[in-house]
């Protein structure tokens, strides 16, 4: 099947004009990464000239940002390719490139400037992570899994899988899998032994690492890998349409649910307001493909087309009457507009009530088996409610509507607030229409 008759002229005439818009150059830093997990206080720089504001997922990162986390607050940054940086409480890093090669390469640095962070690279083609920390930097170009920790005098990595070769004011060192460098910061002095000391954040960082590995394999005949591969498969299905092909829908959705019900306006210098979407999954539905309504099935997602990293807003095609399209701020410059007009999730201890039209939000990721499930006793009684082994997770200025401010820890109903999460699912009970 042709892209056209996939999409339809429109989405094809709006693809073109966008490839041909671009312009001729050696290194573009047309590139913006995914903000894939915030979780309690976490913050962002992100190079506008307003400083550090609250975080929340799917957020859009751009060359020149900064994240920081604060107590108890941790995220992740995902990659094209789905390489994940993961930041434990107290961790400052920055970006200071995102760049396109003119051969194809995405060329990507990250700054580690203080705290803990760890780094799960995989390797693909034409992709090339450096970090920098102290004095000291690495190239990665293969697979490798590692942990790097700073304090004010010394620092130390960990390489879980694959092999390390860093270099700094003394040379170079390698180090091997399952072996620990520590670096004096004071004098450049540095040691090499076997075995990793286990650090409290170990677990969150394997168990993240795990969902990526059970979900992000292709389960059915959408291929794709990277971007968003994992949230899709874990928080929705996908399905064949004769005319449409294959098509994406999230769990717990109904006839009143849009795919713009929550998210944000958050503004960038050049492309102005972009759309970010609250959903846990809401990175590639909204940055490839188009949204499409049908008579019979409601809104899915059609992948395909060209990924825009900084999306002024998504393509729609079939948009049923009455359908409203959230329209962008008229003041440029201003932080972050959110919008909020779906059910939150309800938590009330280690149970979670979810509703219809909710769809996934407020779901940790990994935190509950078998969505798919309960997404059909959703259909029939209106919600359900289910036991989860893992700490509440908050939903931030989503809730009141409100513009974040600063002593608020916002993860956008996608994190939790304690270091790990369990894989395992619970006890579900169900009954009554919700209201």
């Amino acid at each position: 099947m042709s892209r056209s008759h996939l999409f339809g002229p429109a989405l094809v005439g709006f693809v073109s004009l966008v490839f041909f818009a671009l312009p001729a150059s050696a290194d573009s830093h047309a590139r913006a990464v995914r903000l894939s997990d915030v979780q309690g206080n976490v913050q962002i720089d992100r190079n506008t000239g307003q400083g550090f504001e609250n975080a929340f997922v799917n957020l859009p990162l751009t060359q020149g940002v900064k994240i920081r986390t604060q107590d108890r607050g941790q995220a992740a940054l995902e990659f094209e390719d789905g390489s994940t940086v993961r930041l434990t409480p107290n961790t400052l890093v920055e970006l200071p490139q995102l760049v396109l090669r003119d051969s194809g390469v995405k060329f990507s640095t990250v700054k580690l400037q203080e705290g803990t962070a760890y780094f799960d690279f995989l390797g693909t083609k034409d992709n090339v992570l450096e970090l920098t920390f102290a004095r000291e930097s690495l190239t990665l170009t293969q697979p490798i899994h590692l942990r790097v920790a700073m304090a004010d005098v010394d620092a130390m990595l960990a390489v879980f899988k694959g092999q390390a070769s860093i270099t700094g004011p003394k040379g170079t060192v390698e180090v091997n899998k399952n072996h620990t460098a520590s670096f004096d910061l004071l004098d450049d002095h540095y040691t090499v032994a076997s075995g990793i000391d286990e650090f409290p954040y170990d677990s969150w960082d394997k168990q993240e690492a795990q969902y990526q590995q059970q979900y992000g394999k292709s389960t059915s005949s959408y291929s794709a890998t990277g971007y968003g591969t994992a949230d899709l498969n874990y928080y929705g299905n996908f399905f064949t349409v004769p005319g449409y092909g294959m098509l994406w829908q999230p769990y717990f959705i109904g006839a009143g649910w849009d795919p713009f019900l929550n998210g944000a306006w958050a503004f960038y210098p050049g492309p102005g307001y972009s759309w970010v979407s609250a959903y846990p999954w809401g990175w590639t539905p909204y940055h490839c493909g188009a949204w499409n309504y049908l008579s019979m099935y409601g809104w899915a997602w059609q992948p395909g087309g060209a990924c825009m990293p900084l999306n002024t807003f998504p393509v729609i095609l079939n948009a049923p009457r009455g359908f409203v399209r959230p329209r962008p701020p008229l003041l440029p410059g201003h932080r972050i507009f959110p919008l909020n007009r779906g059910p939150m999730l309800v938590h009330t201890g280690n149970k979670v009530q979810i509703a219809s039209d909710s769809a996934g939000l407020g779901i940790a990721r990994g935190s509950i088996r078998n969505l798919g499930q309960l997404s059909g006793r959703v259909e029939q009684t209106g919600f359900v409610t289910t036991r989860v082994h893992t700490a509440s997770s908050s939903t931030g200025w989503w809730h009141t509507g409100t513009a974040p401010v600063a002593h608020v820890g916002s993860s956008m109903g996608h994190g939790l607030s304690s270091a790990g999460h369990s894989m395992g699912g619970g006890h579900v009970s169900s009954g009554g229409i919700h209201h």
